[in-house]
């Protein structure tokens, strides 16, 4: 059984800025890469960031720049730092990451049940 935890959501006036966090936990043997997504209301789900076990990361267009991605390996966490926020960045964020179960040794993508973050103008 493994679980993400999603933490940090809220309101904050455009301009500021929010930290996310999500932490794993469960019968992990390992991790790869991990990433956060994002749902406004009436639309799909979109990507917004993502690190691989080795830190090398990647953004979405409409957030490089604004938003930084990192992890700490040793407490199976991830964590988004959401700069210069905008309106449109209002949505619940998700986190997702991809595990090699301990159990099996087979990986698996799993999700956060995410948060809300909402930025008003």
């Amino acid at each position: 059984q493994v679980q993400l935890v999603e933490s940090g959501g809220g309101l904050v006036q455009a301009g500021g800025s929010l930290r996310l966090s999500c932490a794993a936990s469960g019968s992990i043997f390992s991790i790869n890469a991990m990433g956060w997504y994002r749902q406004a209301p009436g639309k799909q789900r979109e990507y917004v960031a993502r690190i691989t076990s080795g830190g090398s990361t990647n953004y979405a267009d409409s957030v490089k720049g604004r938003f930084t991605i990192s992890r700490d390996n040793a407490k199976n966490t991830v964590h988004l730092q959401m700069n210069s926020l905008k309106p449109e960045d209002t949505a619940v964020y998700y986190c997702n990451a991809r595990i090699v179960v301990s159990t099996t040794l087979r990986s698996y993508d799993y999700w956060g049940q995410g948060t809300q973050v909402t930025v008003s103008s």
